[in-house]
């Protein structure tokens, strides 16, 4: 993927690589991002540095079918369970995407994993999203428990109990 790509190697070299994989001349990139066609052949020569603002125009032509996607990060019964597979925010829609795990260590993985795919922002447990935050760079909201869940959790363990 291209925009992963970039961050690997340095950006001329990974948009070269790029226009010759998709067969695709400078001039047509320009035509398609706007650009000067000046610009573009500065930076594919590594004459010029490009604005943030040219990547982007450029990852966007690349890459217009970029999925956005927030992860939840759970145990598998639960992710069944969730119903909700898209959602929408201030016009853009975003899948939901799971991410199993079983154990802190499955859950951090999965937090980089996730981040790592490309997740928009990351779901997970309360006592698992101050450790999240400080590993990854996307917003981590939590999972709260409806208090009938920790209900029924209670009345379970008291049925163990005796």
């Amino acid at each position: 993927m291209f925009s992963k790509r970039i961050f690997e190697i340095d950006f001329t070299t990974a948009l070269n690589e790029e226009l010759e994989r998709r067969n695709m001349s400078v001039r047509e990139l320009a035509e398609q991002t706007g650009i000067p066609v000046s610009t573009l052949y500065k930076v594919t020569l590594g004459e010029r540095d490009p604005r943030l603002s040219t990547v982007k125009k450029i990852v966007s032509v690349i890459e217009p079918e970029r999925h956005r996607f927030i992860a939840v990060i759970a145990a598998k019964f639960l992710l069944d369970a969730v119903e909700t597979r898209e959602v929408e925010s201030a016009g853009q829609k975003f899948a939901i995407q799971g991410y199993s795990a079983h154990s802190l260590d499955e859950c951090i993985v999965a937090a980089a994993r996730a981040e790592k795919d490309g997740a928009s922002g990351i779901i997970c447990a309360p006592i698992l999203a101050s450790i999240v935050e400080k590993i990854v760079d996307v917003p981590v909201g939590m999972l709260r428990p409806e208090l009938s869940c920790v209900d029924e959790a209670i009345g379970a363990v008291l049925k163990k109990i005796g």
